[in-house]
């Protein structure tokens, strides 16, 4: 079984305390629809088990198969310089069958962030630095596909609805 290489740390985007019972890191890809599809179960999670888990997102962009997932990791560390990663985060995958640099600019404007810094951020060496981190972090953890989860540092082998069964059947212990 594979083991997460990175733990999670102050410079990742976590819902839910990170010191939660609990602690699931998500490789995702904005512009992947299975990781569209996973986004309301992790949703649902979080909503159900609440203090008892934590959600970590990390940037896995597949840049070959979807050309806007890294321009939408980018837009994402932006709106977060500004305190908005969640919220870029769901207006993202709200969004994510109408994805484009337009569609990203106006997520920024309806968040209310400053457009010059936002704009001027997403074309950063820092942010470019911060996703591709996140990438190299998931393939040395054996990360290959998105979404992928890792639950308390192991990878979980299924899908978004076997995580949901998985956590729901601990938690009732």
């Amino acid at each position: 079984m594979a083991h997460l290489k990175e733990a999670i740390s102050a410079k990742d985007h976590t819902r839910g305390s990170k010191e939660s019972q609990v602690q699931i890191v998500e490789y995702g890809d904005f512009q992947c629809s299975y990781c569209g599809q996973a986004e309301p179960i992790v949703e649902k999670l979080l909503n159900d088990f609440g203090s008892a888990l934590s959600v970590t997102f990390r940037n896995f962009p597949l840049s070959d198969m979807h050309p806007m997932a890294f321009g939408a990791a980018a837009a994402a560390e932006a709106a977060g310089l500004q305190g908005k990663y969640w919220e870029m985060h769901d207006l993202i995958y709200d969004n994510q069958s109408s994805l484009s640099n337009e569609m990203l600019l106006e997520a920024a404007k309806e968040l209310g962030l400053n457009i010059p810094q936002f704009t001027q951020d997403t074309e950063s060496e820092g942010i470019r630095k911060k996703i591709e981190h996140d990438f190299e972090t998931g393939a040395t953890s054996g990360v290959n596909g998105t979404p992928t989860f890792f639950i308390n540092g192991e990878r979980f082998n299924g899908g978004a609805p076997d995580l949901y069964q998985l956590i729901a059947e601990n938690a009732s212990n």
